[in-house]
């Protein structure tokens, strides 16, 4: 597609990145996605382990930042979705969010400029793992009840299991997953294209010299664009790892 003298780049182009590693294997191969998923554990892992390594009184930025998160995970997500009994749950549900976080923060990083989570395996497999723990967790606080719960919930007239035991079937064990997945998906996507558009057309404005009316307002466009997204990134983090704690606290606790 082109406007003028300027070339836009197919769409394609955005989310499709060759491996530069291993590019022969199908399962090994390494490309910027795999870097930057990478990178996400070691910014995770790095802010952790330093705050807890040069633990102080009077807090660096560093570890007021972590305590920050790691009250409001506790406090915000935690104490809301599961309860007191949910506390053992606060480490991994704080670095899910910031791996999350920081995944989709590289949607506005100079240089990087892609959110890994625009490519729906990697949502995919997040909520896979979600999947797995409130399994895992429902058989283990409930046993097979947990099954029974679930799929029979109490107080219902048993004519109509017959309707609501197929929907329970499939609202908890395969949309639950799949829903978490998209929406993480489906916002750092969207998000990632509309950022784009908006630096290519303020590109492609300044190219065919009309920057003098139009420029200010695409480029301004683009900056409240990428505060938006920022907002984003930090909200579907929050939106993802709070729906975990739910699903983890509704598998802790029977049906009634």
């Amino acid at each position: 597609m082109t406007l003028g003298a300027f070339e836009f780049p197919p769409v394609s182009h955005l989310f499709e990145w060759p491996a530069f590693l291993l590019e022969d294997s199908e399962l090994f191969a390494v490309n910027k996605t795999v870097v930057l998923m990478w990178a996400a554990v070691a910014i995770t892992a790095i802010l952790f382990l330093t705050a807890a390594r040069k633990f102080q009184q009077v807090p660096t930025k560093n570890q007021s930042l972590v305590e920050s998160t790691i009250d409001f995970v506790d406090k915000g997500i935690v104490q809301e979705a599961i309860g007191p009994e949910g506390r053992p749950w606060v480490p991994f549900l704080t670095s899910l969010f910031m791996f999350v976080f920081i995944l989709n923060i590289f949607e506005v990083i100079p240089g990087i400029n892609f959110p890994p989570t625009s490519r729906f395996a990697i949502p995919l497999f997040l909520a896979l793992q979600t999947w797995v723990i409130f399994l895992f967790v429902g058989l283990k606080q409930q046993g097979l009840r947990y099954f029974a719960g679930v799929l029979f919930p109490p107080g219902v007239p048993k004519a109509l299991y017959v309707l609501i035991t197929p929907i329970e079937l499939v609202s908890v064990f395969i949309v639950r997953p799949f829903s978490l997945a998209v929406r993480l998906f489906a916002n750092l996507f969207a998000g990632h294209l509309l950022l784009t558009v908006f630096f290519l057309l303020t590109a492609s404005v300044w190219a065919l010299n009309l920057s003098a009316v139009i420029l200010p307002i695409t480029f301004a466009g683009a900056v409240a664009l990428t505060g938006f997204e920022i907002l984003v990134s930090l909200l579907q983090a929050y939106i993802f790892t709070i729906l975990t704690a739910v699903y983890i606290g509704d598998s802790m606790h029977p049906h009634h």
